[in-house]
């Protein structure tokens, strides 16, 4: 009996050793701009899904960056979403001590600035909150990551898009920060591998009107339409698709071409999905602690 209790203590002394080693608790906390269309919430619905699936066992917390569509979906759908210090306050009260950020932007220009901004600022008010906040970085950020996200594009597209037909992505693209010169670069290599594959952006140098006359010139009778952006938002229903008389589809159809579109948001495609989780797990961009080793 006292051989047995001495064998009760130690396993009780092994377990509570094994439990003090474990793994930190950790997080994943997935930041968007955000939408407030339910058209486009499938995109974020099935980014949500890959995650939950690569990590069965950590929780998965949302962030949007924008106040008007927070404040919009609070009021119009009661619906509460996180802005990027509430979720990481949730982290904290949930004992979460090393997290990783994931950006859902699709470039490293403003928005993604700004979303470092918000977490270096939250750091220096709450010194010693996270052992770790590994930071994701947006989808494009390497010519391994511009080849796979054309190959997973245009395989999304091959059973919609007939031989002969022009492909046409929008973009959001911005005036200020690397955005603009990394979607340029995308455009033109998109074309290299596919001559009838255009992108083009709403904002930047390189808008709609840049490509429409090398597509009149073409001889395309038929367009397929895209939105380059995670969700198929405000920009890819009106700006895109939209039956205003300075739509890119209105557009195309005055010039003789018709169009279909395909209104579905980057993160809607399983492709995408696996360049943000590799973004995810393959980060040493530990903000709260940049010598730190995990």
């Amino acid at each position: 009996m006292r051989h047995l209790s001495s064998l009760l203590i130690a396993l009780f002394f092994f377990t509570f050793a094994a439990l003090a080693n474990a793994a930190t608790p950790s997080g994943i906390v997935l930041v968007a701009f955000g939408t407030s269309m339910e058209s486009a919430k499938p995109s974020l619905d099935a980014i949500d899904k890959a995650y939950k699936k690569a990590y069965p066992d950590t929780p998965v917390i949302w962030a949007y960056t924008s106040d008007i569509i927070r404040a919009k979906l609070a009021k119009e759908q009661n619906q509460k979403v996180f802005s990027v210090k509430e979720a990481l306050d949730a982290c904290k009260k949930q004992g979460i001590v090393s997290i990783r950020v994931q950006s859902l932007h699709v470039t490293g220009g403003e928005e993604f600035n700004m979303l470092q901004r918000m977490i270096v600022r939250y750091l220096n008010k709450n010194p010693g909150a996270f052992d770790h906040v590994y930071l994701g970085h947006p989808l494009l950020e390497s010519s391994k990551d511009l080849d796979e996200v054309i190959s997973a594009l245009l395989a999304s597209v091959k059973e919609k898009r007939k031989a002969g037909e022009a492909l046409i992505l929008m973009g959001h693209g911005n005036d200020r920060g690397p955005s603009d010169i990394t979607l340029a670069h995308v455009a033109d290599t998109l074309h290299a591998k596919d001559s009838l594959a255009f992108l083009a952006t709403v904002e930047g140098a390189n808008t709609f009107d840049t490509i429409l006359p090398e597509l009149k010139k073409s001889g395309v009778k038929k367009a397929l339409l895209m939105p380059f952006m995670v969700v198929a938002g405000d920009h890819a229903n009106n700006d895109l698709a939209g039956d205003e008389d300075d739509s890119w589809a209105s557009q195309l159809k005055k010039s003789g071409i018709s169009v279909e579109a395909n209104l579905i948001g980057l993160g809607s495609v399983p492709g995408i999905q696996q360049i943000y989780l590799r973004h995810t797990k393959d980060t040493h961009d530990d903000l709260a602690n940049p010598t730190k080793k995990d």
